[in-house]
């Protein structure tokens, strides 16, 4: 068992910023299949229980907790996404639209008018109205929605011009070690009523940046520049930033990169995303609820953005160490934090801060945020199935699904079906062709060994290119690929440097962390030998020691606080109280 870093390599990159154009395949074009679908389902269903229904879902800002448009945002937004995903018409989703203008006041957006100071989380909160709003426009064309989202650009937003620029980032003045799942209004600082959730007004950066996109209206230009210059003066860690907040603002500053040309954008995102891989993740792939506050809970609201933003960060650099995280976030943490009813919950941060090597949950379900958000995480995996760069097509993840690629009136159409994770056979089989010779990327993971390719049966030589693999043949219908492989268990080093002992190691079998449900701490060596059974156990030869992955398909007993303990740090000393 080798030892691998966690560290992100800053090899070069394969092509300059400018000349990548990858894009993922149209929604129309992607049919999942097994375990993905399912989550999908689940997480549908549960957002048209009662509570996201037309007569529930919308709040007085009481009960919002000062969160105006928040709610109603995002779960338009999932619905809208897991709609698409799923090629399944929302039940309740006309109805909330239809809805929504008589719960907008005077100046059409949620919440009151407030003359004489900016209140951040109305500003965030109306920012995920303005995302659900654009997603639901992209997707149907409706005209009449466009004015919604221009009134609350031009009423809410445009109207803080000036603003922006004084939002208070001095960490001295912030209250940093405050606040709860849903954060609260705790402090009144020059003209801005601040929230606990230190940078969600950068959260409504991202919906402003969006609807420019779609309005295309020059007047929102300096506003959004100015919550950009300001955001960019941040000092996230001093100023224990949420995490949520500034993963959001870090994918709104790669939308406006494509937006504007301006590829220093990326720059900027990339740099904050490697400050949160070292500052803000937890030991699976979740997220500390803030920078440097070791002792909180996760939130699957940033987990869903680690997640679109490594694959996003990916389309714009082709490094694979991108592809490697987004793959170890969303075994990890984006389906270990997803519940039995297909919502979506917090756990604990193992580590030092809080005494423990376990991972528990901490809060069963995120009803109010990170249920609705989950909608447009699996979303986009199952949009991030396949992407196209001047006609190669790159297939980032294995996944059960079907797809198409279409370049004008002809088109490629791929059934693709694996075992993986638990096993290493990936297969391609064509349904139908009419693009002629074309060239398939396929990654190919640090954790992929004995890489075997075959055509029909016919092995063939595997053209591996760093961490891809290339394939450039002319293929028809019913012509199958596959992919064989080996998986292994291996040691990493811990994510968190700070709020780990230097002897403490994670075990992993492919992408999959590995953990102890056993009700005695366990004790490992870092030449230990695991190997996969039936049972979904991975058992050691020369101990009775027997792990398991993290991983689950909305098991039932996760939503149990404290139940099961999973152990996920391991070390060769027992040193913490169990």
């Amino acid at each position: 068992m080798r030892f691998q870093s966690f560290i992100l390599c800053l090899c070069p990159f394969i092509m300059g910023y400018g000349d990548i154009q990858v894009s993922p395949l149209a929604f129309d074009d992607i049919y999942v299949k097994g375990e993905l679908l399912k989550r999908l389902e689940y997480n549908f269903m549960r957002l048209e229980e009662e509570k996201y229904q037309p007569h529930k879902v919308f709040l007085t800002m009481q009960q919002s907790g000062d969160w105006p448009g928040d709610t109603e945002g995002r779960t338009i937004l999932g619905l809208v996404m897991d709609a698409q995903a799923t090629h399944r018409t929302p039940r309740y989703l006309k109805d909330i639209m239809t809805l929504l203008p008589e719960h907008l006041n005077e100046n059409g957006y949620m919440g009151p008018v407030f003359p004489d100071f900016m209140h951040e989380q109305q500003l965030a909160g109306n920012g995920w109205l303005l995302r659900g709003l654009c997603e639901y426009y992209l997707w149907t064309q409706e005209e009449w929605v466009l004015d919604i989202i221009r009134n609350i650009a031009d009423n809410l937003f445009l109207k803080g011009k000036g603003c922006y620029a004084r939002y208070p980032i001095n960490p001295k003045e912030r209250k940093r070690n405050i606040g709860a799942e849903s954060g609260n209004i705790s402090q009144t600082i020059n003209g801005w009523k601040l929230s606990s959730d230190i940078g969600c007004v950068f959260i409504g950066m991202d919906g402003l940046i969006q609807a420019y996109e779609i309005l295309k209206q020059a007047s929102l230009v300096p506003v959004i520049d100015e919550m950009v210059n300001r955001f960019l003066q941040v000092d996230l860690l001093e100023i224990k930033a949420q995490t949520h907040a500034s993963l959001t603002a870090c994918r709104g500053l790669i939308r406006y990169a494509d937006i504007s040309g301006n590829q220093r954008y990326v720059n900027e995102a990339e740099k904050r995303f490697r400050l949160y891989m070292e500052y803000g993740m937890t030991e699976n792939y979740e997220n500390y609820n803030w920078f440097g506050r070791y002792d909180t809970w996760t939130e699957p609201c940033a987990i869903v953005d680690s997640y679109m933003l490594a694959v996003q960060l990916w389309q714009h650099t082709l490094n694979p160490d991108y592809l490697e995280l987004a793959e170890k976030i969303y075994y990890n943490a984006l389906c270990r934090t997803q519940r039995r009813n297909g919502g979506f919950g917090c756990d604990n941060c193992p580590g030092l801060a809080i005494k423990t090597p376990y991972l528990n949950v901490h809060t069963p379900e995120a009803h109010w945020c990170c249920t609705m958000r989950g909608g447009e995480g699996l979303s986009r995996v199952a949009e991030y199935t396949a992407f196209v760069d001047n006609g190669k097509i790159y297939i980032p993840f294995f996944r059960n699904a079907e797809f198409k690629y279409v370049s004008g009136f002809r088109s490629i159409t791929f059934v693709e079906s694996t075992d993986y994770p638990w096993g290493g056979k990936v297969k391609f089989l064509v349904k139908g062709n009419s693009l002629g010779k074309l060239t398939l990327c396929f990654p190919a993971y640090s954790w992929m060994k004995r890489i075997r390719m075959s055509i029909n049966g016919k092995e063939i030589a595997c053209n591996q290119q760093g961490r891809y693999l290339q394939l450039n043949t002319r293929l028809k219908a019913k012509d199958e690929i596959e992919l064989h492989f080996v998986l292994e268990t291996v040691c990493q080093r811990p994510v968190n440097r700070q709020n780990t002992r230097p002897d403490e190691m994670l075990l992993f079998y492919g992408p999959l962390q590995l953990c102890s449900d056993s009700d005695s701490h366990i004790l490992l060596q870092n030449d230990t030998k695991l190997a996969p059974q039936s049972d979904g156990y991975f058992y050691s030869d020369d101990s009775d020691v027997h792990l398991k992955s993290i991983y689950h398909l909305m098991n039932p007993h996760i939503w149990e606080s404290g139940k099961p303990p999973f152990q996920i740090l391991f070390s060769k000393k027992k040193i913490r109280q169990e």
